[in-house]
């Protein structure tokens, strides 16, 4: 009878126990359920999905990497609308080229003696003088006294000799004469052979520019052929036209020139 007494008492001691674990833990549940419950309302949905946030991430990232390829290509489209900026730069290179061989001309032309005097025909005459090497402009002042006259003004007095002896010396067949602290050079009249040859210098000198001058056009369109497909057809096709106007407006420019020199030779 007392062992039966004993084991009713442990059975009961076990279910008490057993009932107050049971309670504890649906409390438990039901404070986490809670928990759990106002943390979602609390919280914005999208970051409660961790994993979707991460497959929305890399799915962004991905979109950016495409928005970069394409800005890539926006960069390599940017390089076609710099191609016709090339045309105003490789012109100017032309004009210029072409400009220094009129001014190259004009330096030739003046060399040339006619039977009118000039300032500048003494200009290329170079002058030694205690040993130094010097361009004839650089040591006098040349003017012209009358249409056969020329009068060359040292800026130093002890040069006077060197300057009648280089203008002596020159192929322009002047024979200066010392007027005091200067120089007076006569203008002789050119035979007619003189006239002949000078025409065929005018001549030879009027070719040689005008190659420069073609030279310089060429090179241009060669530039713009360079560029291939990144340079338009239709703005090739005016930047030749607009090259083959500069290359014969310098082209005329050369011819005014040597009929110019040429009709200062035949005429005096």
């Amino acid at each position: 009878m007392a062992l039966y007494l004993v084991r009713a008492i442990k059975l009961t001691n076990t279910i008490r126990t057993t009932t107050l674990l049971l309670r504890s833990s649906n409390t438990q549940t039901r404070n986490i359920s809670q928990f759990l419950v106002s943390h979602n309302q609390l919280t914005p949905r999208s970051q409660n999905l961790t994993p979707f946030c991460s497959f929305d991430f890399l799915r962004d990232s991905r979109r950016g990497f495409a928005k970069g390829k394409k800005s890539k290509d926006d960069s390599g489209g940017s390089t076609m609308e710099l191609a016709p900026d090339i045309g105003p730069s490789v012109k100017a290179s032309a004009a210029s080229q072409m400009d220094a061989a009129i001014v190259a001309l004009s330096r030739e032309l003046a060399k040339l003696r006619t039977g009118r005097a000039s300032a500048g025909m003494l200009d290329h005459i170079i002058v030694e003088t205690d040993g130094v090497k010097m361009q004839l402009n650089h040591l006098a002042v040349v003017s012209v006294i009358d249409s056969k006259t020329l009068s060359v003004n040292p800026y130093d007095p002890n040069t006077l000799k060197a300057l009648e002896s280089a203008i002596i010396s020159s192929p322009l067949g002047l024979n200066p004469k010392v007027d005091g602290q200067r120089l007076i050079a006569p203008i002789p009249p050119l035979t007619k052979e003189h006239m002949q040859a000078m025409c065929k210098v005018v001549a030879k000198s009027s070719e040689d520019v005008k190659q420069s001058i073609r030279r310089a056009r060429q090179k241009a369109l060669d530039t713009i052929k360079k560029a291939g497909s990144s340079f338009p057809k239709d703005e090739a096709k005016r930047f030749e036209k607009e090259i083959d106007e500069l290359t014969k407006k310098f082209v005329k420019s050369a011819d005014e020139l040597c009929k110019a020199k040429e009709k200062e030779i035949t005429q005096g």
